[in-house]
């Protein structure tokens, strides 16, 4: 049996900025809390101390790592936490110093001594943490690894070292491109109908599809609430919103008053090559807008590269198909998740581990790959989009200025959505017989690059540009 990753695995409801520095921090607090009740010590525990390494050290305070593991502490949820209640809950903890544990027992806590930002690397993953609970003469302690796309793995977790096989009950396992094309090819079904099959060994067809559109429907509001917020972005690099000006430049004066009724006025404003350069680009901007100011976000397959996937799925339904409807959505997603997929258990999808092509770059490639088969192309065109997309993102690295995932992140999503229209536009024009790169070739060779890289253009913000450009001169 191969690792079975679902669709939902690979798009997960959370809190922005990031989901290896915050999503997945929030998530290993919640996976401590648990152990704590299940070693029969929750209620004796009378201080925890936290302790981050590496990447989520030195950029741990731009991503909200010291707040998102506080939430977690706090048994607060980061799928349906009202957004709102977030700054009150935190100013809370650090004006009391005590927090109250999963909810349950309050405990004294120092923001300031608590929480330990250890520079050094751990050798298992660069996005380490170690959570410590004391009680009386005794302390608990338990190392997670935050790798990428809010995943969280213990390194004594059987098989995590070797990546090995993980049992499911997928009747189409799939570990690599070249495993999904051979079941496309041999049942006659496309890429969502194949990774459909898969879902449906897991939930209903009633569960598959409501969590689909709720994903969808959390990437229409988190769009619409970027494009409809103007300000500037929390962090001090004093970044100004830019979606909402050119929102308000684009739709003008039309009427409408609830994200669904906003897309589908749209669709009647002009379409030209310039406009939907702009639409594109406005959706992507306001959704990492969103994700910068510790909104809502669907990790797809990450938080820093969130704005890709819906702005793509934005463009199909606003411009390319103004019948789309659910079953177009659920399509696009399915394929989406599948491809995220494949580049995580060949790749990775860490920042830290690979740089920005494994988040922009793979984001660019899910939505390539799943825009080609809203748009009728073959299984063979759709791998082949999606390695197109990737292809040129190879190498790019992450050095976020600040270590906040606002420049260059940000405006990194729009050019990887348009790339990835680009993509499937090359992959419809082309017979895949006649590819010269598969895709499971370009999956290998990203995982080489970020093997190559320099540590300190993954995610550090000791290198490039976020060297280049200090806070000072923002």
């Amino acid at each position: 049996m191969e690792e079975c990753i679902s669709v939902f695995d690979m798009l997960k409801i959370g809190v922005g900025p990031s989901s290896s520095h915050t999503l997945g921090p929030w998530r290993a607090a919640e996976r401590f809390l648990s152990e704590l009740r299940e070693n029969g010590i929750f209620d004796k525990i009378e201080r925890v101390k936290i302790d981050l390494y590496g990447s989520l050290s030195l950029t741990g305070t731009g991503h909200a790592t010291d707040l998102a593991v506080m939430l977690g502490l706090s048994g607060q949820d980061p799928e349906y936490i009202p957004i709102d209640s977030i700054s009150s809950i935190i100013k809370d903890i650090e004006n009391d110093n005590e927090i109250k544990l999963g909810n349950e027992k309050t405990i004294p806590f120092s923001f300031l001594m608590d929480i330990v930002f250890n520079k050094n690397f751990l050798p298992f993953h660069a996005n380490g943490l170690m959570f410590t609970a004391y009680y009386g003469d005794y302390h608990y302690e338990s190392t997670f690894y935050s790798i990428g796309g809010g995943f969280v793995v213990k390194e004594d977790r059987p098989n995590a070292k070797a990546k090995e096989i993980i049992k499911c009950s997928f009747p189409y396992p799939i570990q690599k491109a070249d495993e999904l094309l051979a079941y496309c090819n041999d049942l006659g079904k496309s890429i969502s109908e194949i990774v459909h099959e898969n879902e449906k060994s897991m939930r209903s067809e009633a569960e598959i599809d409501r969590e689909l559109m709720r994903i969808w429907n959390t990437m229409l509001e988190c769009m619409y609430i970027g494009s409809h917020t103007e300000g500037t972005l929390p962090g001090g690099l004093n970044v100004r919103r830019r979606a909402f000006d050119m929102h308000k430049n684009l739709i003008g004066d039309k009427p409408y008053a609830n994200p669904q009724e906003w897309l589908e006025t749209i669709r009647k404003t002009e379409v030209k090559f310039r406009s939907i350069l702009k639409w594109v680009s406005c959706f992507a901007l306001a959704v990492n807008e969103v994700n910068a100011s510790l909104g809502r976000v669907v990790t797809a397959p990450t938080n820093g590269s969130a704005g890709v996937i819906p702005s793509v799925l934005m463009y199909y339904m606003v411009i390319e198909n103004h019948s789309a409807n659910n079953e177009h959505i659920k399509k696009f997603l399915m394929v989406a998740g599948e491809i995220g997929s494949i580049f995580k258990k060949g790749s990775t999808i860490s920042a830290a581990m690979g740089g920005c092509q494994a988040e922009i770059g793979v984001s660019s490639a899910m939505a390539a790959g799943a825009l080609t088969e809203l748009l009728g192309g073959s299984p063979e065109q759709v791998l082949m989009a999606a390695e197109i997309a990737m292809e040129h993102h190879l190498g790019l690295t992450c050095d976020p200025i600040g270590g906040l995932v606002q420049i260059p992140c940000i405006e990194r999503n729009t050019m990887g959505a348009i790339k990835a229209i680009n993509a499937a536009e090359l992959a419809l024009e082309t017979d895949a017989k006649n590819a010269k790169v598969p895709l499971d070739k370009v999956v290998d060779t990203m995982w080489r690059t970020a093997q190559d890289m320099n540590s300190k253009y993954k995610e550090t913000s000791e290198g490039g540009l976020a060297i280049a450009v200090n806070m000072a001169d923002c």
